[in-house]
């Protein structure tokens, strides 16, 4: 695909990228510097999906699309590299694509990679997020990297239809962190890249709490009973087969529980607040938004 680049506003050429501008957290950093004024490039795959944001231009190109995404950064000195969908080719996408950006010129990438990132790490995806953080480190463009805990938004959707939620996480916790305050970060680093180069930042809420706790939290918050059942290793891959995953979308749902019951999500940092200057959003303070 040939990327297209197309102005929205009489702007300044960009010389910030983001992506991910139609999910979560790239929308979320993309309209947060939109009302600063900032000048930005949108790169999309869907241009009908971009947010009409002042001060925006969009340029259409997709992870592992090495000569769109080159056209696509072209003139970019900062890019914010929001980790790709789920895929079982992601770290190529994730390799092509920051070759790509040293290949366009990019001087800085901002990269949201995982809080248990490591070439060993039990969550199978965070070894892919490792994996990518090493052609960062040594691709000679100057770097941060945004190291985010597993989501407070997804916890409620742990929950199945029958008020339980299932998995082998047994008694290890985690410090889960709200999209918000990633993107607040990201936000923050974004405005002023050059404070932040060469940081590596892990972004966590203000505890660290089992899923036993959470439960308990989501029946407060909610009035509807949650428990929680701390399933076999056989029971969680049994149970997941009625959605039929492929084997490495099984191992990253399972493992998803059991890098909480290793105890490699259990560290509480203090990033988000040093960088944002107010402290993250706990579950409870989540609920209540």
């Amino acid at each position: 695909m040939a990327a297209r680049i197309e102005c929205l506003t009489d702007v300044m050429t960009p010389t910030l990228a983001i992506t991910g501008s139609t999910g979560n957290i790239g929308g979320a950093v993309a309209r947060a510097l939109a009302e600063t004024g900032l000048a930005q490039r949108l790169i999309v795959r869907t241009p009908s999906r971009a947010p009409e944001l002042p001060a925006a231009s969009i340029a259409v190109a997709t992870y592992g699309d090495h000569a769109a995404s080159i056209a696509a950064l072209q003139g970019i000195d900062v890019l914010l590299m929001v980790s790709a969908a789920e895929a079982p080719d992601r770290l190529a996408q994730h390799l092509d694509f920051v070759d790509s950006a040293v290949e366009a010129g990019v001087g800085h990438i901002v990269y949201t990679s995982f809080v248990g990132a490591a070439e060993d790490a039990v969550f199978t995806l965070a070894r892919d997020h490792w994996a990518t953080e090493q052609r960062i480190r040594e691709s000679g463009a100057a770097f941060t990297i945004l190291r985010d805990s597993f989501y407070l938004d997804f916890v409620p959707e742990l929950v199945g239809d029958d008020g339980v939620i299932r998995g082998p996480a047994g008694e290890g916790r985690m410090s889960a962190v709200a999209r918000a305050d990633v993107a607040a970060v990201a936000t923050a680093v974004l405005r002023d890249p050059a404070a932040h180069a060469g940081a590596t930042y892990e972004l966590t809420g203000p505890e660290a709490f089992s899923l036993a706790e959470a439960a308990a939290v989501l029946s407060s918050a909610t009035g509807r009973t949650v428990t929680f059942h701390d399933e076999t290793l056989d029971e969680a891959y049994e149970s997941r087969q009625q959605w039929n995953p492929e084997p490495w979308q099984a191992d990253a749902w399972v493992s998803t529980y059991t890098s909480i019951a290793s105890g490699e999500l259990e560290a509480v940092s203090g990033d988000v607040e040093r960088v944002t200057g107010r402290a993250p959003l706990s579950l409870g303070q989540f609920l209540r938004l």
